[in-house]
């Protein structure tokens, strides 16, 4: 059974797709990446589809169900590197990609999973010997 690899960087999971989906092979990645969420905690799920060509409505409906349940375990999910033939794609096809936020490449990604989780921020504060949870003071 063919498997897409997924990487556990820090807090966050990274998935680089090199090549076309097809059904099987996208509800594989979907149902690996919701359960290395639940496994690992992990607060944001980073996929890079710059080698992907071709995405069909099945393709865009199974990254915005990724990034629903991924939402609902308090991870985000950012999606780069997306071909303009893609995105013309998708919205010729009326896909909106509900809840998945777009990057243009894997180092503009990391910086809004980073912002968009606050870990940035709470691991400043660490550092800084504040408690991040004690802003009041």
């Amino acid at each position: 059974m063919d498997r897409i690899p997924i990487l556990k960087m820090g807090p966050f999971l990274l998935v680089t797709i090199q090549v076309d989906l097809y059904d099987r092979l996208a509800l594989n990645l979907e149902n690996d990446l919701i359960s290395m969420v639940s496994k690992t905690g992990a607060r944001g799920v980073l996929i890079d589809i710059s080698a992907v060509n071709i995405v069909d409505s099945f393709m865009g409906r199974i990254l915005g169900n990724i990034a629903s349940m991924s939402r609902i375990m308090d991870a985000e999910t950012v999606v780069v590197g997306m071909q303009p033939a893609v995105a013309i794609t998708l919205v010729e096809l009326g896909l909106t990609l509900q809840g998945v936020h777009t990057a243009l490449n894997v180092e503009k990604g990391m910086d809004l999973l980073y912002d968009r989780t606050d870990l940035l921020t709470t691991q400043e504060d660490e550092d800084n010997g504040e408690d991040p949870d004690d802003y009041n003071d």
